[in-house]
């Protein structure tokens, strides 16, 4: 069996799925992984699937690619560009996108069960592949431990991954520590008493109300935060009313904070609850406001030692000036979810997936990327296939083999 990567990929990006309803993408794989001779489960979390191969005696290393796109109308003009469209977790019919690259995590994984099941006698223990759904909501990784991954699969010693990004393609980052932020998505809901337009007097007006909340939010990370500690607080949603002369009773936020210290992550939230409490209280609303979280990521954090091991092993792989650190990215992530279920270190790198021609070496250096080049979630980001696809599978199997057993024979 020899994996077209590059038809496999086309194929991904041209029928990307929006999260838990990655049945297709699921069915491919598991269909590949069996044809390789793995062992493979299903149906993990809704829509998972691991694989195992065992090979002996030996440690147990997990790799893990994630599966689902985005609700984003593309807009690369590829010629396999996605016009699939979906039902989102409210009902909306929505574009659908690989716009963050999963595409290219699945096809890379699937690259590299396939070159580790082909050249068994080079290593020894037990490789234990893993496509997760439902990344972008930040519950994927949660809904597949839930189901019981870790009693239909070894528990594994190390977890290691990678994300493409808006970096030179046959490049990768690593960064030990704190290496992406911690996401939280909030709800507030805050009530009010409706009416008309011309009777302000008669009501007490939630629109108001969100608009005080929005601006005094913009306070809490300059004034409550420490310089030398950062997080980011974005209202991203205000939604209130139905015509311009009534006055709604209610009024919706969508909130979005990030930060990579877990204290101030407590801080930034309860502050966020505080004020929206004491608006509420100073607008005369009738009740306090509701709170609902969604999708909420943990910092991923990448073990020190094993980050240094591991990135070694990267640039035998790719080339000693081909790795580097990227520092912190306020971006974020749930594969930290699998190692601390696991109780085991994590490793998670990015993976260069754009033209090396667009990128000034000393600007990359000092941290700097090409201000016009399409970010994940851009409706125009799209990952060039050569040599992004041969370096993610060199990057996953340099990764494994580092952390696995030595040759059987």
């Amino acid at each position: 069996m020899s994996l077209d990567l590059a038809a496999i990929y086309r194929d991904l990006h041209a029928n990307p799925e929006l999260s838990f309803q990655e049945h297709r993408t699921a069915a491919i794989v598991a269909e590949t992984l069996t044809g390789l001779g793995f062992d493979v489960v299903t149906g993990l979390g809704t829509t998972g699937v691991a694989g195992v191969l065992a090979n002996g005696a030996g440690p147990k290393v997990l790799l893990r690619a994630d599966m689902d796109a985005l609700p984003v109308l593309e807009d690369t003009g590829l010629p396999y560009a996605s016009t699939a469209r979906g039902t989102d977790a409210d009902g909306n019919d929505v574009p659908v996108m690989h716009a963050c690259g999963h595409d290219v995590h699945v096809t890379c994984l699937l690259g590299a069960a396939e070159r580790m099941a082909a050249e068994r006698s080079r290593w020894s223990g037990t490789l234990v592949v893993v496509f997760q759904p439902a990344e972008e909501l930040g519950g994927g990784a949660e809904s597949m431990v839930a189901d019981g991954l870790f009693d239909r699969v070894p528990r594994p010693d190390i977890v290691l991954g990678q994300h493409v990004a808006p970096l030179p393609a046959g490049f990768a980052g690593v960064h030990a520590g704190v290496a992406m932020a911690a996401a939280d998505e909030l709800t507030v809901r805050v009530h009010g008493v409706g009416g008309h337009g011309s009777r302000p007097e008669a009501t007490i007006d939630p629109v108001l109300l969100a608009a005080a909340i929005t601006v005094r939010l913009q306070g809490v990370v300059a004034r409550e935060i420490a310089a030398t500690d950062a997080a980011v607080v974005t209202v991203g949603q205000l939604h209130a009313g139905t015509k311009h002369n009534i006055i709604p009773s209610e009024a919706m936020l969508g909130i979005n904070v990030r930060s990579f210290d877990e204290s101030v992550r407590t801080k930034v939230l309860t502050a966020i609850e505080r004020i929206a409490t004491g608006e509420a209280a100073a607008s005369g609303a009738p009740r306090d406001p509701d709170f609902d979280y969604g999708a909420r990521f943990p910092a991923t954090v990448n073990d020190a030692d094993a980050s240094e091991r591991t990135a070694a092993a990267l640039r035998r792989a790719l080339g000693e000036g081909r790795v580097f650190d990227p520092g912190v990215v306020s971006g974020s992530e749930d594969v930290g979810v699998f190692a601390t279920a696991a109780g085991v270190p994590l490793v998670y790198w990015f993976l260069g997936g754009f033209d090396p021609s667009l990128f000034d070496p000393a600007a990359l250096a000092a941290g700097r990327l090409p201000e016009n080049l399409p970010s994940n979630h851009s409706p125009k980001f799209a990952p060039v296939i050569d040599p992004t696809l041969e370096s993610g599978v060199a990057a996953l199997v340099a990764a494994a083999r580092e952390w696995l057993g030595a040759s059987v024979g």
